[in-house]
C-alpha cells in the first residue's frame, strides 16, 4: 500500500500567482528539464491540488485537458472562453487546457483539486465519495484517493501481499489531502467519515 503524505508535498508557484503541490504524475516522453514537476505540460497526466487566493488569468496547457473540483471554500466563479461556470464545492469541472481560462473568487480563497491529462491519450475523472465506517471503499489500478475531509484509515484489501510502501499494511490514519494509490493486487481500502476524492487516470485507446 502506497500513501503519499500531503505534509510532505513541496510547494511550487504558479506562473499566475498561485501555489500549487503536486501528488502524482507521469512524465512520459514529452519532458523536458523540468520533468514531472514543470509548468508548461512536459508530461502526460498530473494530479495537483492548487490555493487559489486572487482572481486572474489560468495558466494554459495546449493539447490537455482539465478537471477542476473545488475542494475547500464556498465558490470558485471560472470564466471559460468567455463563457461563466459559478462552481461549488465537490463540483468537477472539466475543460480544454488551451481554453482562455480566467477566475474570480465571489466569497474568498479556495483550494482546488486538479487532473490534467494529454488529450487523446489519457483521461482523466474525478468522484466525490462520502466514506462510511461499516463499508469500506476499494481503490484500484489507476486510480487514487485523496482524503478530502473527516477522519479515515486506509488499510490493504483482502488477498494482499507483503506490503510494498513504507506505511505497512494497516490500518494507516490519514491526514487531511493525504493520498492513497490504487492497486489491483489486494485494492487498498478506506474506511472512515468524510468525502474522498476518487481521481482515475485512464489511457485512451483505439
Amino acid at each position: 500500500m502506497e500513501i503519499i503524505r500531503f505534509a510532505d508535498l513541496k510547494p511550487e508557484p504558479w506562473r499566475n500567482g498561485g501555489v500549487t503541490r503536486q501528488i502524482a504524475g507521469h512524465p512520459g516522453a514529452a519532458s523536458g528539464p523540468g520533468g514531472v514537476s514543470g509548468h508548461d505540460g512536459g508530461w502526460d497526466w498530473r494530479i495537483s491540488i492548487a490555493e487559489v487566493s486572487k482572481a486572474g488569468d489560468f495558466s494554459p496547457f495546449p493539447g490537455m485537458e482539465r478537471v477542476l473540483t473545488v475542494v475547500e471554500g464556498e465558490l470558485l466563479l471560472l470564466t471559460v472562453d468567455g463563457a461563466e461556470h459559478p462552481l461549488e464545492k465537490y463540483r468537477a469541472f472539466r475543460f480544454s487546457g488551451e481554453a482562455g481560462t480566467t477566475c474570480a473568487l465571489p466569497t474568498g480563497d479556495v483550494r482546488n483539486l486538479n487532473v490534467i491529462t494529454r488529450a487523446g491519450k489519457y483521461k482523466g475523472f474525478t468522484s466525490i465519495i462520502e466514506l462510511s465506517k461499516k463499508r469500506a471503499h476499494p481503490l484500484f489500478a489507476g486510480q487514487l484517493g485523496v482524503l478530502l475531509q473527516g477522519q479515515a484509515t486506509a488499510a490493504d484489501g483482502p488477498g494482499a501481499g507483503t506490503a510494498t510502501g513504507t506505511e505497512g499494511p494497516g490500518p494507516v490514519a490519514l491526514d487531511r489531502y493525504d493520498a492513497v494509490v490504487g492497486s489491483d493486487s489486494g485494492s487498498p481500502e478506506i474506511l472512515g467519515r468524510g468525502f474522498l476524492a476518487v481521481v482515475s487516470i485512464d489511457e485512451v485507446t483505439g
